[in-house]
């Protein structure tokens, strides 16, 4: 069963600038930002200045009445000074929540960029990209790390304000109370940050190696789920839950130390400010008796040491949900970061209304015209001649693919590559069509290197049809127009019509309304493979590739579609890649490839009188494997 990879489980290799990165995001809503600043100062002003009103309620409000007759007069310094106590915490509470509106819309625009960014850069990154990393890793950006990175945000800016401001004021209040009760409280204090320190250091590893193996626990999943009917067939349930076992295992231990480490900061910081609380009611107990300080300012003191420990607790557990963030975010950076597919190409693709000698053109129904612009404006008709000249390539450069291979297709010949699997069929296309690069050598298109052309005009030009077919969540008829985003519903009909796949459309339920889902499991494979189909006639290219075709079709439907299949080749230059050797009988040439090298060219007679590997394959003495 396959291994997934993982992205490096390391711990983030530059914090402060993967936190300034993280924050610019954000500079666009410096405005609001701005407005919680304001916001939050006065909450933690509020809370500040509400804790010394503890001083006069007890002072000025409860200790004259100890022991006199209580009276409407008596009561009325003790009652002003109960509604100026609730007026304040109010107002910090409807401070508290504007501030967590707003930044509820600063998360929301922030993480919108962020993945806006993050699915940008996947379209630009290369193929080979995405042979290293499985479909769930790079899922498990837009879920888990984009998730951890809202946690962050959120509540963590907010909180990390209110808690700094927060702390900054009480040590002046508790400065003008006590220096010796302040030093203390310094001093327990800062044992617990050197301990917080310890375990959250330990953490930040541990939370970074979850990550990992989350990710590759939600790319075993999709694997898994995509392939049940393979699982089945193969009676692999067992295995597989062995194996999925073993990667849970991995994804629970290291889950598990990330959050002792995390849980062990919260109680080890709730016990010390109890111990600090203790510690610094005896000697204020002390300070009173021997009258360095009255009660109301020992109630107000001991108020701010457990408001000082508050704001402290949640920073450490804030720390956590940071690290985390700056882990998932370096994750996340990391791919926006990564190399783009280069394309140096100049040379586009330009629809063409008048033939070089400035006559006008006859239209084509079936194309249009269409020609290739160089940078100095010259014009050259776009007619389908591809050629190989000594092409020799390797998908790491340590095995080679293809060897010194050769060959040309003349605008409207139909070549068909035959071979068995790995032999270098399917690599021939990709390097057409420019998904790799080729290491030596030279492909020529119209006579111009492909490499010369921009990659998008390039594969403008190019149709295909794959074996495996995919269809995206939506109609029938949104389907067959992925192949020409402005096709007409008329041309998206004609393209059914001419892959044969118009009749079975019109039976479904909605007919070219139909809506598929689920890569269209409401369909047969070989209902998929004409939708596929149709999706190529409509882009209408002057060259066409067809890989394994028809393979997941019956010999019933293949004869159906021969028909609509040679008119979408007439006039094309179209390659051939199939199994089934009676549908390349007709090629123009058949080229047979073993191990990355052609070995046999020739029509099918050709090759058939020389009797060698293609002779074999087709009188049955050789199977394609």
């Amino acid at each position: 069963m396959t291994r997934h990879r993982r992205f490096s489980d390391e711990k983030p290799e530059n914090v402060i600038t993967t936190l300034k990165r993280l924050l610019g995001y954000v500079k666009d809503r410096i405005g609001s930002i701005l407005f919680v600043l304001a916001l939050v100062i006065f909450s933690s002003f509020l809370t500040i200045y509400g804790t010394k009103l503890i001083e006069p309620i007890i002072n000025e409000g409860i200790i004259p009445l100890i022991g006199q007759k209580i009276t409407i007069d008596s009561l009325t310094p003790f009652i002003k000074l109960l509604i100026t106590l609730a007026i304040v915490y109010s107002l910090s509470t409807i401070c508290e929540y504007l501030s967590g509106r707003i930044m509820v819309t600063v998360t929301n625009n922030t993480l919108n960029k962020i993945r806006n960014e993050l699915f940008s850069k996947m379209q630009k990154l290369p193929i080979s990209y995405f042979d290293k990393h499985t479909h769930g890793e790079l899922m498990a950006l837009f879920t888990s790390d984009v998730g951890v990175i809202r946690e962050a945000i959120s509540d963590g800016i907010t909180s990390f304000l209110y808690s700094s401001i927060t702390i900054f004021g009480i040590f002046i209040m508790m400065l003008r109370y006590s220096v010796i009760m302040t030093v203390v409280v310094l001093i327990l204090l800062g044992l617990m940050f050197l301990i917080t320190a310890l375990f959250g250091k330990m953490s930040m590893k541990n939370f970074t190696v979850q990550q990992a193996t989350i990710a590759s626990l939600n790319g075993y999943m999709e694997e898994m789920m995509d392939g049940q009917k393979v699982v089945k067939v193969f009676v692999y349930e067992d295995k597989i839950k062995e194996e999925f076992n073993e990667i849970n295992e991995k994804a629970r231990k290291a889950s598990t130390k990330a959050n002792v480490y995390a849980g062990i900061i919260g109680p080890i910081s709730n016990n010390m400010s109890h111990i600090n609380y203790a510690v610094c009611s005896i000697l204020g107990a002390y300070l009173c008796i021997i009258g360095k300080m009255d009660v109301g300012k020992l109630a107000s003191f001991l108020q701010y040491t457990k408001n000082v420990s508050r704001p402290l607790s949640r920073i450490t557990q804030n720390f956590n949900a940071l690290i985390s963030a700056i882990a998932g975010a370096e994750r996340i950076f990391k791919v926006i970061d990564s190399e783009e597919e280069i394309d140096e190409g100049k040379i586009t693709l330009v629809p063409l209304t008048f033939d070089l000698d400035n006559s006008l053109l006859q239209a084509e129904e079936r194309t249009g015209l269409w020609a290739w612009k160089k940078p100095d404006g010259q014009l050259v008709r776009l007619r389908g001649d591809v050629r190989f000249n000594n092409v020799i390539f390797s998908y790491d450069d340590k095995k080679q693919v293809l060897n010194n291979v050769s060959f040309y297709a003349k605008p409207g010949q139909k070549i068909a590559f035959v071979g068995a699997t790995g032999a270098g069929k399917t690599t021939i296309t990709n390097l057409i069509n420019r998904f790799y690069d080729i290491q030596e050598g030279q492909i020529l298109y119209d006579g111009i290197d492909v490499r010369e052309i921009e990659k998008d005009s390039l594969r403008k030009s190019l149709s295909f049809v794959l074996q495996d077919t995919h269809l995206f969540t939506g109609t029938v008829m949104d389907n067959i127009r992925y192949g020409k985003l402005d096709a007409t519903d008329e041309k998206c009909i004609k393209a059914a019509k001419l892959a044969n796949a118009d009749d079975f459309i019109e039976m479904l339920p909605e007919g070219y309304d139909t809506v598929l889902t689920g890569d269209g499991a409401n369909l047969s494979q070989g209902q998929r493979q004409l939708l596929s189909i149709a999706r190529a006639a409509v882009a209408d290219a002057p060259v066409l590739v067809l890989d394994e075709a028809t393979s997941s079709i019956d010999t019933r439907t293949e004869r159906l579609i021969q028909e609509g299949m040679d008119n979408l080749m007439a006039g094309r230059t179209v390659f051939v890649i199939a199994h089934r050797l009676s549908t390349v009988r007709n090629s123009d040439a058949i080229i047979v490839l073993d191990n990355g090298e052609i070995i046999e060219r020739g029509d099918h007679d050709d090759l058939l009188k020389q009797k060698g590997q293609y002779y074999k394959l087709y009188t049955g003495q050789f199977e394609l494997d």
